[in-house]
């Protein structure tokens, strides 16, 4: 299927033929037809498959039809709500991208600037608003925003919302639109709260699901390295030695360790920026951008400040600590491996991350296969092995001798003193 067999208008297949799309991903082939009929939408569907173009291209189209047949303007007719700073930028520059032709208007809000600019722009008059929900529950008390013209709105990814704490201010968002309205909610994973919170949401919705969260695409190499806790900076020096290796995203799971790894690699004269939550908006744009035109050869994240990072051609990835919720390990290396491209996702493995990678490889129905020769082998794994195959030499010398030992109808030497000590050792006192 190509996007002209979707029945979209020529203002937008223009601007997907001027970004080089041609055909559409599932999510895209299922959600815009449905959307277009004006029926509310339930998505599921992990990073990397499209989902943001799945909403926006019929927004863009439902609101351009309207404002054709004499809709007033100026005001907000559609509102994206999303938990990061990040994707809604990203959001925002999707629908840059695919109205650019049909002289819709749009505006990005978010914490973490002065709001001045936004304030702005939303008193020049917008059609479609991108926020994250501090910064528009902040202009919405100030009385600078009025969301009493929504026409659809779109909750996106809600899982991450509920993650990061923002279940309340959804809540006080939905008090604030009309309860009339297209809805579209979107989400990488649907447990029972997020199922919970979309029923009070939509209204007979269509569901898509593409690509479970329990399983990653076939085009990404997956390894592990079983490594000391102590030798993974070390590690991670000798990986990117690699002059192959052009770019690459290591993933922590604290902002402090990902300046920690920042250091490590600056001192070994590897390009490095941290991306993180306590960074301000202006450091994780500069970041973001140093990455995508590989002034930075490595960007160190973490899950959150992650989740709005869209690059096409990103090839490797790197856990530098497993992730303690296995969903998020899809999600991690979900960054690489994109539109069929191929990429490569390492994790490091320290003893005690052991239940962590049980529960990925649980989830992901594979075992991941383990790098055994490198130069910083964990130490507990190389005595845990040796040990095994000890235990089992020994065994197997044991039961030879014991055979051996047997005599014509006799029982095996010391079997007597054996049985003894065991039923002694079992055995409880009686109390007096």
């Amino acid at each position: 299927m190509k996007f002209e067999d979707l029945n979209l208008i020529e203002p937008i297949l223009k601007a997907l033929n001027e970004e080089g799309y041609t055909n559409p991903t599932p999510i895209q082939e299922k959600s815009i037809p449905i959307l277009l009929e004006g029926t509310d939408l339930l998505g599921c569907a992990q990073t990397g498959t499209g989902k943001t173009a799945a909403f926006a291209i019929p927004i863009i189209q439902l609101l351009y039809n309207r404002k054709e047949a004499g809709e007033r303007n100026n005001k907000i007719h559609a509102l994206i709500v999303t938990p990061t700073r990040e994707l809604a930028i990203q959001i925002g520059e999707s629908f840059a991208s695919y109205g650019r032709y049909t002289k819709l208007r749009h505006t990005v809000i978010f914490g973490g600037v002065t709001q001045s600019s936004q304030v702005n722009a939303i008193k020049a008059g917008v059609d479609i608003l991108v926020a994250t929900p501090g910064r528009l529950l902040d202009l919405i008390g100030q009385g600078v925003i009025r969301l009493n013209d929504i026409q659809l709105f779109v909750l996106d990814e809600a899982d991450r919302m509920l993650d990061m704490g923002f279940v309340n201010d959804v809540k006080k968002i939905l008090k604030v639109i009309p309860e009339k309205r297209q809805s579209l909610f979107f989400s990488a994973t649907m447990p029972d709260t997020i199922k919970v919170l979309a029923g009070n949401i939509l209204t007979n919705p269509e569901k898509v699901e593409v690509t479970p969260v329990s399983s990653t695409a076939e085009t990404i190499q997956q390894e592990v390295y079983y490594v000391d806790k102590g030798n993974k900076n070390a590690l991670l020096v000798h990986l990117l030695e690699d002059p192959s290796i052009k770019s690459a995203l290591v993933f922590t799971r604290t902002k402090h360790g990902a300046d920690k790894v920042v250091k490590i690699l600056d001192k070994a004269k590897i390009k490095a920026e941290a991306i993180h939550g306590n960074k301000s908006q202006n450091a994780r744009q500069r970041a973001l951008s140093n990455f995508k035109d590989y002034t930075t050869r490595v960007l160190v994240a973490t899950d959150i400040a992650a989740r709005g990072i869209d690059i096409d051609a990103l090839a490797f990835v790197v856990n530098f600590e497993l992730p303690n919720i296995p969903e998020t390990y899809v999600h991690r290396i979900g960054r690489t491996g994109r539109a069929g491209a191929s990429g490569k996702a390492v994790s490091f493995c320290e003893y005690e991350e052991r239940a962590y990678l049980k529960d990925i490889q649980k989830l992901i129905s594979m075992q991941i296969p383990v790098v055994e020769e490198h130069p910083f082998p964990a130490k507990i794994f190389v005595v845990e092995k040796e040990e095994k195959r000890t235990f089992n030499n020994n065994r197997n010398q044991n039961s030879s001798q014991g055979k051996r030992s047997q005599g014509g109808g006799g029982r095996p030497q010391g079997s007597g003193t054996g049985k003894t000590q065991e039923k002694r050792r079992f055995t409880p006192k009686k109390r007096d």
